[in-house]
């Protein structure tokens, strides 16, 4: 098994190709390492709104826990009364505010229509327009629709809209897609570490508008995200692009940085994720 890290991911795939394809790899590359920047900054942006809502007495009809203390966040509300819906939070980073190893700039809008936990309720995550995660601009629209029909296992139907991406190198990238997110761990207890989501199917569509090359990644075997772990720690998407042809395998749930991809030809590469 040969190891890279995501960003020299294209270029291992094929080896000696001609000169036009390695440019076509390098474009694969970059659409997967943005896929894969994507995929942890959405992430990262439903726990905040699960800190969030913990934080504000708006997860459900419970007294708060103090989830989101931090000096240099500030957050306004428009309904600050609890249980008055809909309610939508200003989170104002400023220049830059580091909690929990991430750093935010900007301003994010979240909006709830009931409780979290309530079947029927909606969260909104809008991000501003000078909204980043560590170092990287984000932006688009996050809606979760809670289609819970089972209160031992909360769900949600996951839609992004206007996604897009600015990454470290400059490079810009779109992205959209659906997502359906369970919650199978931690529902009867007080505490979020215990928490853990699963990915049980969707799809998400990345494209680089300056030459319309697309990767199209589909959830085949459930994304397992741990509450506690930065990272998706289980769980397989196909990868169809350019020049891949394959699945990406997020492992046995250890909570790591690691994945494998195993190309159409058996090939597999070890790969290092954001």
């Amino acid at each position: 098994m040969k190891k890279l890290t995501i960003l020299a991911f294209g270029v291992l795939l094929l080896g000696n190709v001609s000169c036009s394809r390695d440019e076509r790899t390098g474009v694969d590359q970059q659409l997967l390492s943005a896929s894969s920047e994507i995929d942890q900054t959405n992430e990262i942006d439903f726990k905040e709104g699960i800190d969030l809502t913990t934080s504000q007495s708006t997860y459900e009809n419970r007294p708060a826990e103090p989830s989101l203390a931090n000096d240099c966040l500030t957050i306004t509300v428009d309904n600050p009364g609890m249980g008055i819906f809909p309610k939508t939070y200003t989170l104002d980073y400023g220049d830059g505010c580091t909690f929990n190893g991430i750093t935010r700039a900007g301003t994010l809008t979240i909006t709830l229509t009931d409780y979290l936990m309530n079947s029927g309720s909606v969260i909104t995550i809008v991000r501003g327009d000078d909204y980043y995660i560590n170092g990287r601009k984000l932006e688009g629209t996050i809606t979760y629709v809670n289609t819970t029909t089972n209160s031992e296992m909360p769900q949600w139907n996951r839609t992004i809209t206007d996604g897009g991406i600015v990454t470290l190198n400059g490079n810009y990238f779109t992205f959209s897609g659906q997502r359906t997110v369970k919650m199978t761990a931690g529902v009867n207890t007080l505490i979020l570490a215990d928490n853990i989501y699963e990915i049980s199917a969707g799809t998400h569509n990345v494209v680089n508008p300056s030459n319309g090359n697309t990767l199209n990644m589909v959830v085949i075997e459930p994304l397992i995200k741990k509450y506690a772990c930065p990272n998706i720690s289980q769980g397989k998407l196909s990868l169809q692009g350019l020049l891949l042809d394959g699945v990406l395998d997020y492992g046995d749930n250890t909570c790591d940085n690691q994945a494998v991809y195993t190309h159409s030809n058996g090939n597999t590469y070890s790969v290092t994720l954001f």
